[in-house]
């Protein structure tokens, strides 16, 4: 048994049983893979798989249990190459984050370059993508730390802890009559064609309970990942807009004015996620103190062992 068969297990896995996908995306062949899976089911004396055929057709439920150990295994062979690579490399080495565009853009910048002051031998590894892909580059170890503001709780993989909260703000040009109004109600904006975040980003699922409770049906007129695009459609008049609180500040966007939300949609939590009991190298503890003073390397520690689920913002 060995640690290229465990691979080729959960790549199996991963890739919804197709062996040819899998042999791809491990860069060998299919034979290969098929062979080195059965070989592992001979020594352990158990189907991981059922098959038809030569297809895998679903998970045994000893191969569910295989499966569990392959996973924690994995781990610590990461885990014991990291305690390697911070033991032989202190301070240096690569810091991969794994975010949404808004927080790319708007509030990670000060924190990274922070850190590169404090370890000028770190490189940064930025990865950009939905919340649900940042949730699984953590898992699946492409970045070592992810923020966003949805989905990411619901991955009992990780380890999430709160970073810091927000609101939404209505962006407008200035000539427009809600930017006569300091309050606006639901009611003002459901009459207006809106732009907004696409449903499973920035918190977009606050705006639409809060129409859904009022009964009220908003007439979105376009959806987009990136503030900037939406501030730029607001400016060509399509509507007015709906954006994170950090994609503006005093002085960015002379021509656009502001309504805070929060009284309308509530309030929204950026968090911050871990791979459950990965190692953490010294710069990742940093880093996560550099975005919130609440997140110092004890409360993480704590955390990770699981004897914190959370703490109040």
């Amino acid at each position: 048994m060995n640690l290229h068969q465990f691979r080729f297990v959960q790549e199996a896995v991963r890739r919804n049983l197709n062996l040819t996908e899998a042999a791809k995306a491990l860069h060998t062949s299919q034979p290969g893979v098929s062979k080195a899976i059965i070989e592992l089911e001979e020594e352990l004396g158990i189907e991981i798989f059922t098959r038809h055929g030569k297809r895998l057709k679903r998970v045994t439920e000893p191969g569910e249990k295989v499966l569990e150990s392959i996973a924690i295994i994995q781990r610590e062979v990461g885990n014991l190459k990291r305690i390697g690579e911070e033991y032989s490399a202190q301070d240096s080495g690569t810091l991969s984050i794994a975010t949404t565009h808004t927080q790319a853009r708007y509030v990670l910048p000060p924190s990274v370059a922070k850190l590169r002051e404090r370890y000028p031998k770190v490189n940064i590894s930025l990865h950009q993508g939905s919340p649900d892909q940042v949730a699984r580059m953590v898992i699946e170890e492409v970045a070592e730390i992810g923020m966003a503001t949805e989905s990411l709780s619901n991955y009992p993989e990780l380890v999430t802890l709160p970073c810091y909260e927000w609101q939404h703000v209505l962006v407008l040009p200035r000539e427009h009559p809600l930017a006569q109004k300091t309050r606006l109600t639901l009611e003002d904006i459901v009459a207006e064609p809106l732009i907004t975040y696409h449903p499973s980003y920035t918190g977009r699922t606050r705006i639409d309970n809060a129409f859904a409770q009022r009964h009220l049906t908003p007439r979105i007129v376009l959806e987009a990942i990136d503030s900037d695009v939406i501030k730029t459609y607001v400016r060509l008049g399509l509507g007015v807009g709906i954006v994170a609180e950090m994609a503006v500040s005093p002085g960015s966007d002379p021509d656009l004015v502001t309504r805070p939300l929060g009284q309308l949609f509530g309030q929204n939590v950026a968090r911050i996620a871990l791979k459950r009991s990965a190692y953490l190298r010294d710069f990742v503890y940093q880093f996560a103190s550099l975005l919130s003073d609440r997140l110092d390397k004890d409360l993480i520690v704590k955390a990770m062992n699981g004897h914190v689920a959370d703490y109040e913002l």
